[in-house]
């Protein structure tokens, strides 16, 4: 499968906002957006007019960085959520947020959505009790998320699992921080997503 490989700190940059792809150094001095609030390029520093169609490209643009989704899965998420009754711009980012690797963040196990992909790859967490490795799973009401056993003595984990007594749970996940698992008990709404998105603008590029 396609991933982006490049700097992250530079799709932040090109978006202009902090989009937290890189855990605690997003919050530190060191964070790019902080330290050079121009977009990338030759010519990032001179003024651009955006037009309508800049800012709904932008809007997605944020949303796909933001949750690690390439064009062509991002898009499918878009005609599924069309598809669905209800609003569609709240549908499309309920299934973002719904996610295998974004709950496997939410729970406080990674210090952002592209670690927590890397170590839902690795099989260090199981779904239902069964293996799962695909980080783009999307998650259903009864789903349990869960550590697995022999991950728990590594190092990297120890810290992280101390670190969850200060985790706040979104409203949809139901986290055990003694049994290190986490239950899906219902659809993230519009109010759990935690990034101000202008979903409309999106829902706007796509129904041209």
């Amino acid at each position: 499968m396609a991933r982006y490989t490049g700097p992250s700190c530079k799709l932040c940059r090109r978006e202009g906002k902090k989009l937290f792809l890189k855990g605690d150094r997003c919050l530190s001095d060191k964070c790019a957006v902080s330290r050079r609030a121009t977009v990338p390029g030759q010519h990032g520093a001179g003024r651009k007019t955006v037009k309508e169609y800049g800012m709904q490209l932008r809007e997605k643009q944020t949303a796909r960085r933001y949750y690690g989704v390439q064009e062509k899965q991002f898009k499918k998420y878009y005609v599924k959520a069309d598809k669905k009754s209800g609003i569609a711009g709240e549908n499309l980012l309920s299934i973002l947020e719904s996610r295998y690797d974004n709950a496997v963040y939410r729970m406080g196990l990674a210090s952002s959505r592209k670690e927590a992909r890397q170590l839902v790859r690795h099989g260090h967490f199981t779904l239902n009790g069964k293996k799962a490795d695909i980080p783009s799973i999307i998650l259903k009401v009864g789903d349990v998320i869960e550590l697995r056993e022999k991950s728990r003595s590594s190092e990297k984990f120890k810290g992280l699992i101390e670190d969850m007594a200060n985790v706040t749970a979104p409203k949809w996940l139901d986290l055990n921080k003694d049994a290190v698992s986490a239950k899906v008990i219902a659809m993230p709404a519009r109010d759990d997503v935690d990034f101000d998105f202008n979903e409309q603008l999106i829902i706007e590029l796509y129904s041209k």
